[in-house]
């Protein structure tokens, strides 16, 4: 009788561990799917906008003369971040980092003039565009032989080698000096170190305003279309696109898009 005892108490006693052990897994398995959230609502949980620019490429981003983080796409970030209840802050990184900061989610959202392309729809999603703009040639005052696009076949042009410009340079057979962004090329070229840069329209007629006569470069010549700039995301996070879009769209609706391009170009560049 005691066998029999022991033996019953051995079935009860192994059938509970099980029913125990089942629990467990259940909960593990809940807990796992409260935590698939999607990156929206992690960055709403978090009240955090984490955002990649570089703070080197004004007028867009770069610091004003108290260190502090300023600019057009700053401040169309700040004012996104506002509408989506969240604070923002900004991860500042050299542009041909940027898509490798965004890939290894190290923020969430990069702000800094990414133009949309059809290579980079391949491997990003973009919101849609805030930034209307233009590609212009640009040359020392003194240069002789490059007065147009046809003129870069053979010449030395300073361009980030990821950026949109490159590739324009590059298709019109310039060999490309590579740097890490737009002041550097201004400088290089400045100093006569390269016979020319493609840049953006915007970023260029601010650096030819804030240097005034203590610059030796010029715009040559400007490209008719223009080129379309947007926030650029991850793939598959379908959900902070759509949020992102809803906040600019109220801001082209109220007028704040346009008064925030103003202030920093006294025209409205979010609009073809």
């Amino acid at each position: 009788m005691k066998k029999f005892t022991l033996g019953m108490f051995s079935v009860l006693f192994l059938f509970a561990l099980v029913a125990c052990g089942s629990g467990e897994s259940e909960g593990e398995d809940d807990s796992s799917a409260d935590s698939e959230q999607n990156l929206y609502e992690q960055i709403q949980e978090d009240g955090v906008l984490t955002v990649g620019t570089e703070g080197t490429y004004a007028p867009y981003t770069f610091h004003d003369e108290n260190d502090e983080l300023t600019g057009y796409d700053v401040e169309v970030a700040r004012e996104i971040g506002d509408r989506l209840g969240v604070e923002v802050e900004f991860e500042e990184t050299k542009w041909d980092s940027m898509f490798a900061g965004l890939n290894s989610e190290r923020f969430d959202m990069i702000a800094n003039q990414v133009g949309i392309k059809p290579d980079r729809e391949e491997k990003y999603s973009f919101s849609e565009p805030y930034t209307f703009t233009s590609a212009v040639l640009v040359a020392r005052k003194d240069n002789e032989e490059i007065k147009s696009f046809e003129d870069l076949d053979g010449a030395l042009s300073a361009q980030s080698l990821t950026s949109n410009y490159a590739e324009i340079a590059e298709e019109y057979g310039a060999e490309i000096e590579s740097v890490e962004g737009f002041t550097p090329a201004m400088q290089l070229l400045n100093n006569d170190r390269v016979d020319a840069t493609v840049n953006d329209r915007l970023s260029v007629l601010d650096y030819l305003n804030q240097k005034g006569d203590n610059v030796q470069v010029e715009i040559i010549d400007q490209k008719e279309d223009a080129s379309e700039t947007a926030m650029m995301f991850r793939q598959d996070n379908p959900e902070l696109v759509e949020a992102v879009d809803k906040a600019l769209q109220e801001m082209r609706d109220d007028g704040t898009l346009e008064d925030i391009s103003n202030e920093w170009f006294n025209e409205d560049v979010s609009v073809q």
